[in-house]
Parts: C-alpha cells; structure tokens; sequence
C-alpha cells in the first residue's frame, strides 16, 4: 500500500488550528527551499503534498537529534 498524502493544511499550525508540526506554513516552505524538509510533488495545477512517510521520516530524524 503506498502512503498516505499530506498537504500543507494538515501539517502547518495555524492561529485557527493545529496542525502535525508546531510551526507556519511559511517556515516549512522555507525549510523545503533550504533543503531541510522533504520536497513535496505536485498532485495537480495548485494541490501539494508529502509523502506520510516522508514527514515520519523528518519527525523521527528531529526526534533523534534533539535527544543526543
């Protein structure tokens, strides 16, 4: 089964909701563009996703570093 898909309305936080990660849409952008979150793909003319695991992948590996 592949994974599932996740768009940036579920995994930014938002002043109105809470997203998977604690920062804005803005910072996970940014973080993509300095190559330190995965690249999404394009699903269509204006819908982004991510892999789900891809973004365990991230969380684990941020998990990891922060512990040492």
């Amino acid at each position: 089964m592949s994974p599932r898909i996740i768009r940036i309305a579920q995994l930014a936080t938002t002043p109105k909701k809470s997203g998977i990660l604690p920062v804005s849409p803005a910072t996970i952008w940014r973080w993509v563009r300095d190559g330190k979150f995965p690249q999404p793909f394009k699903l269509g003319a204006s819908v982004t996703g991510w892999h789900s695991d891809e973004i365990e992948a991230f969380v684990a590996a941020c998990r990891k570093e922060s512990s040492k």
